[in-house]
């Protein structure tokens, strides 16, 4: 399956191309810092300046989140969770980190597939 990542839409000219990669992009918000053994927050949003839509054939269907390789949580959706309106998607997931992470976050549109998010470094101590 092709992976799709987001591009920095400020150095792209058409703005039908901004819309399309940033409503589907995944984006996690953590703090760079964690505590071994304390509960973790991880915000993962689908979208920041555009909204995506929620229509039958063309909503987010998952989002997880990962450390490197390893599969940590998951929210799924279904057609219609965000009242059939275009919206930007947003996950709290509550993880206990043991040692340094790696956070990734995928996003699954079932219109244009599977988008990852950039990478983002958290330090455990």
């Amino acid at each position: 399956m092709k992976i799709n990542r987001y591009e920095d839409i400020s150095q792209i000219e058409r703005e039908a191309k901004k819309d399309y990669i940033d409503r589907h992009s995944a984006f996690v918000h953590c703090e760079s810092k964690a505590k071994a053994g304390e509960k973790f927050k991880v915000k993962v949003m689908v979208g920041d300046e555009y909204k995506h839509p929620d229509d039958f054939d063309h909503y987010i269907q998952y989002v997880q989140l990962w450390n490197g390789e390893t599969f940590l949580a998951q929210a799924t959706f279904t057609a219609g969770a965000m009242g059939n309106a275009p919206a930007n998607l947003e996950v709290d997931f509550y993880i206990v980190p043991s040692k340094n992470m790696k956070l990734l976050a995928h996003a699954y549109c079932t219109k244009h597939g599977l988008w990852q998010s950039d990478e983002v470094a958290v330090e455990v101590a």
